[in-house]
């Protein structure tokens, strides 16, 4: 898909242009203007352009030339073949990784932390500002799609606003009696592409673009030796390239997507990074200090996005992080009752394993489970291999 400087898809541009110069020759022809016909053409006109949208957002393949649906009758209009090299983007589940085992912690063994980080491989990537923009699966494009949605939704207004003005000029009583003028389908459409496409960008970014850094390095060994800097600085270049590419009333959707991928990949370093996370109490400090520097990368001292949007994506890591900071005696008891609670068991001399529910939660026995097994203690691990017998290795 080949983009302008306006960071859209030039072929977004040839459809409206044909969808106005259809709609300027309809009202200049010479017949009443009966409100079936105009009903037709905004039915057809609106159904082609949810068919691009539909194809823009997420299809591979050819637009087909095809006539406007519902006109056959009428008018038939030919479009233009659009060749384009449409990918599918994606979604969030595309990106995220798969969640190693569950294991116990080699309780208290530092320097088993530093063998297990050396056997971490670490993927390097290039840097952001390289990104192609001929690759159809880069950032960049991504971000291109993103304005080309928000494009055929203003564009669509503006086709509507159109149509009311030529009938009014025609004199038509139509106008205020229910008759159809609007792209209800397209809107629609290109509303759901706009969400979509900001969250398939936001994962692409965290959990493909960055992963060497996020989860292949982020806490893997030493907490102290491998700490979220590297992920930032990588993660701000991304940033810029979507706030100076992606249309303002739309950047804010697309950055927040970002954000919300990153507070998910923070916490599935800390509950499900595999046996090569490790974190004591101590290191909780340390976590929170980072988690805070997350924070305000998106906040950008009151330049990036607002305080409360953050506050409120937020809540959930802040939930869990106090988990990481208490005793191991207190965490066990406290997974003990709410496992009890949950699940119950027939067998008191063993708690059930708790399946992952898909929210992260300290009320969430899986939860709790998880804390545990990366807690960097005796007390933690004899616990873990007495009621489950994990191994400390997938």
């Amino acid at each position: 898909m080949q983009a302008n400087k306006e960071h859209i898809a030039p072929s977004v541009i040839e459809i409206l242009r044909i969808m106005d110069e259809t709609i300027e020759a309809f009202f200049l022809l010479p017949i009443p203007i009966r409100p079936a016909i105009v009903t037709d053409l905004m039915s057809g006109l609106d159904r082609c352009l949810q068919q691009y949208t539909m194809k823009a957002k997420s299809c591979c393949g050819k637009f087909w030339r095809t006539n406007f649906f519902g006109l056959q009758n009428h008018f038939p209009i030919a479009i233009p073949d659009f060749i384009f090299s449409f990918v599918h983007a994606g979604s969030r589940n595309t990106y995220m990784p798969s969640l190693p085992g569950l294991t116990r912690c080699s309780a208290g063994s530092k320097f088993f932390k530093k063998k297990e980080k050396s056997q971490v491989p670490v993927r390097r990537k290039a840097q952001a500002g390289s990104t192609n923009m001929d690759d159809p699966f880069g950032i960049s494009q991504l971000c291109v799609r993103i304005n080309t949605m928000q494009r055929i939704r203003s564009g669509a207004d503006a086709l509507e606003k159109k149509t009311i003005m030529y009938l009014k000029n025609s004199g038509s009583t139509e106008v205020d009696s229910g008759l159809r003028t609007t792209f209800e389908l397209s809107i629609a459409a290109s509303l759901e592409g706009i969400q979509q496409l900001c969250e398939a960008t936001g994962y692409k970014v965290v959990f493909h673009e960055l992963s060497h850094v996020l989860w292949d390095g982020l806490y893997a060994g030493e907490v102290s030796s491998s700490r979220i800097e590297p992920f930032l600085q990588e993660l701000e270049q991304y940033l810029e390239i979507i706030a100076t590419t992606v249309h303002d009333r739309v950047r804010t959707r697309a950055i927040t997507e970002v954000m919300k991928a990153s507070f998910d990949g923070f916490l599935l370093v800390l509950l499900a990074g595999g046996p090569s996370r490790a974190f004591t109490q101590q290191e909780t400090t340390m976590i929170e200090e980072d988690f805070k520097f997350l924070c305000d990368l998106f906040w950008s001292n009151g330049d990036g996005l607002p305080s409360e949007l953050i506050e409120n994506l937020s809540r959930t890591v802040k939930a869990i992080l106090p988990l990481l900071r208490m005793n191991t005696e207190s965490l066990i008891e406290q997974f003990r009752q709410v496992t009890m609670a949950s699940y119950g068991s027939s067998d008191k001399s063993r708690l059930p394993l708790p399946p992952m529910t898909g929210q992260w939660g300290p009320s969430d026995p899986n939860t709790l489970l998880r804390v545990l097994c990366h807690r960097d203690d005796e007390v933690a691990a004899k616990f873990l291999k007495r009621n489950y017998n994990l191994p400390k290795k997938v």
